[in-house]
């Protein structure tokens, strides 16, 4: 099965582009059998050469979803199917940024209609798209648009597949990412490394550290690092000596543990990475009626956020998807102005606190557990998560709403109290993206397990 797709972008600097069309055709080999097809409001100006180029403004995407509200529709019919696109690198880069954002990674095997229709029909005096289909006689309408280049790939892909008889090159072109073209050096460095999670660190002959990363699987990313045709990655692979590394057993410790070691050493490489790891926070006030309103806004340094997000679509979904999930009321959140219901109201998913229907303490008190869930202030306890064996376990401390460290315990050994836990944590430094990086990965898996401590434990 095939997702055959075209995206429209808003143009600009690279991996900062924004969705503005896409259109997916699910392709059987013979027939479509489902089709999406959407405008998409990318929240960022279009380059005015795009415009003229394709025809989309402003103007046409101001009431289109964004792309984190259609982002669950490209995954069911992407799912299980083999993504074709003609220059697939470049949609596929962007697909998985945008979902990067929403802190999803992306991943589907690739088929590039352009690096197919070079081998299956060479000497072809161009191979972009438009020139090709006029070449080879297929019909194009609605051209620079997403539908209309999505279908025109969808015919010259059928194209393609007819004359491609023994089915040899298909198979061989199918691809996860950058075709791999790694000089011996690097494949040896890379042959030394594990597939498991941890922090890597890329040296110079004279033992520099000169980039800092992590990785579920080590192996996989270094791999990337030494494939890719980025300029960063261009100079790490003439400047690498060697790659040490650190298990950690789970992504949290990892994040951490990457996030303090940068800070510290300071590696050439990722020195262009924010100072910070987040840009938005939830916030909540008392309205002057006595309601507890949940707002988002831009981390701004004077008030203490609830919990923190990477960017504003992440922070739009959470609190959308909360403001759901709890039945609070969109208008005191935020997702709804107007002077009177707000829409959820109207379909009796919100109990009337837009209206003072639903009184000031029963609302307050739903809107609190949400507070108390994701705030960090004064609570004392220990994440535990899988540890680097078998046997092990990870725990990472808070204590009074700060983050003092994290270590490793055998199975065997109990945790119960802090005078336990001060003896196997590495403390660290708590800061705002210590704390952003805790709550956003304690958002995303639910099922990690949590031990509320005593904060007076350690005096007894």
């Amino acid at each position: 099965m095939y997702a055959i797709l075209d995206i429209e972008t808003t143009g600009g600097k690279y991996n900062e582009e924004g969705i503005t069309e896409i259109a997916i055709y699910k392709f059987d080999g013979h027939e479509v059998i489902d089709q999406f097809i959407s405008l998409v409001n990318p929240e960022k100006e279009i380059q005015p050469f795009v415009v003229n180029l394709t025809g989309i403004n402003s103007n046409m995407l101001r009431n289109a979803p964004k792309f984190y509200e259609i982002a669950k529709r490209i995954i069911e019919i992407t799912e299980d199917c083999i993504v074709v696109a003609h220059n697939s690198q470049f949609d596929n880069r962007i697909l998985k940024t945008e979902f990067k954002r929403l802190g999803f990674e992306y991943k589907r095997k690739t088929l590039c209609t352009i690096e197919l229709a070079k081998s299956l029909i060479p000497d072809q005096s161009s191979y972009s798209l438009g020139k090709l289909t006029r070449a080879l006689g297929i019909p194009v309408s609605g051209r620079h648009r997403a539908a209309g280049d999505a279908m025109a790939t969808v015919k010259l892909f059928k194209l393609l597949l007819a004359k491609d008889l023994q089915k040899i090159i298909i198979k061989e072109s199918i691809k996860s990412g950058i075709k791999l073209n790694i000089e011996p050096r690097l494949l040896d460095i890379v042959e030394q490394l594990p597939t498991k999670t941890g922090v890597y660190y890329i040296h110079k002959a004279n033992g520099e550290i000169i980039y800092i990363g992590k990785s579920k699987n080590i192996k996989k990313r270094v791999n990337q690092h030494f494939t890719s045709q980025a300029p960063k990655s261009k100079k790490i692979q003439l400047l690498v000596a060697t790659v040490t590394y650190e298990y950690t057993g789970n992504e949290l410790i990892a994040l951490l543990k990457e996030s303090e070691e940068i800070k510290r050493n300071k590696p050439i490489f990722n020195r262009a990475l924010k100072q910070t790891s987040f840009s938005h926070g939830l916030y909540s006030f008392t309205d002057e009626k006595g309601y507890t309103n949940l707002r988002i806004d831009q981390v701004n340094g004077r008030e203490t956020p609830i919990t923190t997000f990477s960017n504003y679509k992440s922070a739009k979904s959470f609190i959308t998807r909360i403001t759901d999930e709890q039945q609070l009321c969109q208008k005191l959140n935020g997702l709804y102005k107007t002077k009177n219901s707000c829409f959820n109201y109207t379909i009796k998913q919100c109990f009337g606190a837009c209206i003072e229907e639903e009184t000031q303490i029963d609302y307050n008190k739903r809107v609190s557990k949400i507070i108390n869930k994701h705030d960090f202030e004064s609570k004392s306890m220990v994440i535990i998560d899988r540890g680097r064996a078998i046997d092990e376990r990870s725990a990472i401390l808070i204590e009074n709403g700060m983050y003092k460290g994290f270590g490793f315990y055998n199975l065997n050994y109990q945790i119960n109290n802090l005078d336990v836990l001060q003896s196997i944590i590495t403390t660290m430094e708590h800061n705002g993206d210590t704390q952003h990086i805790i709550q956003n990965y304690l958002r995303k898996n639910k099922k990690i397990k949590i031990v509320e401590l005593e904060t007076n434990d350690k005096n007894n």
